[in-house]
């Protein structure tokens, strides 16, 4: 692990392994960068792989205030990351958490990102502007993590591992795909009180200040190559035709579902390794 400090005093920690064209990697909730463990090596064949931990996650800096856990904020770190790297322009894959921040770079900084890949997720505005039950109900987490501070805090902290556990089983569809080492670096990271707190307020700014970003970029779209990949069998795919809340979105997109829920990097790496290789190699 190394880590590298932004402007504004954030550490983001990361990894980087392989040589050829530069790929970040951003990983979601409530996960760390090793939910790419048996992606990245296998990339790395082909590419320079960075993965790296958002801000208030993993061994990265945990911010105290819920304004400084913005998309916004999270973007401008990694992209001051590559840059560091030497990457000013790079590909960018994001799953869940790290895919809305890849989206928000790529709408804040349109020159430095070759290719755009979106890992089962649905607009940020969109999914709270139209809310359905069904939706509200299985992804409840977004309104109990936004209450107030300590309330979410406090009762997670009893046992984080019950907790966070029963979001990975729920949307992934059980606990049998995940590695154990990954489940011991999420386990480490999620235990931590300060880490409970800015996963909180990620979903606080994700309402609080997201919404009115994404609000006035409602009518910008994403130009670079653009892909959307999806669990089959899971609750966005159940909810939503996710390729078509994109179509406005991503003017050069593809869309495909893959096996399993919404956690399929972890569960069915050899599939999203098939499907992340064939696109970008297809890039100029």
């Amino acid at each position: 692990m190394t880590t590298f400090t932004t402007a504004d005093g954030i550490a983001i920690a990361h990894d980087i392994q392989g040589h050829g064209p530069p790929v970040l990697l951003l990983h979601g909730f409530p996960q760390t960068r090793a939910m790419w463990h048996a992606i990245a090596p296998q990339l790395a064949k082909h590419f320079t792989v960075v993965t790296a931990d958002l801000r208030g996650y993993g061994a990265s800096t945990k911010p105290a205030q819920m304004q400084d856990m913005s998309f916004r904020y999270m973007a401008a770190d990694q992209r001051a990351l590559m840059r560091h790297l030497g990457f000013d322009q790079f590909h960018l894959v994001g799953h869940d958490r790290g895919a809305r921040t890849a989206h928000r770079m790529a709408l804040d900084n349109p020159e430095s990102i070759l290719s755009l890949t979106l890992m089962d997720i649905v607009p940020t505005h969109l999914l709270l502007d139209r809310l359905t039950q069904q939706v509200a109900r299985a992804y409840y987490h977004w309104f109990f993590l936004a209450q107030p501070s300590l309330l979410p805090e406090t009762m997670i902290g009893h046992d984080p591992d019950a907790y966070f556990e029963s979001c990975l089983a729920g949307w992934g569809g059980g606990m049998d795909g995940f590695e154990k080492d990954a489940l011991a670096a999420y386990r480490t990271s999620w235990r931590d009180p300060q880490c409970i707190h800015t996963m909180c307020n990620d979903y606080r700014a994700a309402i609080d200040v997201d919404f009115d970003l994404d609000a006035a970029d409602l009518a910008r779209s994403v130009d670079c190559p653009a892909l959307v990949l999806y669990g089959a069998d899971g609750i966005m795919a159940r909810a939503y035709d996710v390729a078509a809340t994109w179509a406005d979105r991503l003017t050069d997109m593809q869309a495909r579902g893959l096996p399993g829920g919404h956690f399929f990097p972890d569960t069915h790496p050899e599939e999203t390794v098939k499907a992340l290789t064939a696109f970008l190699r297809a890039q100029p």
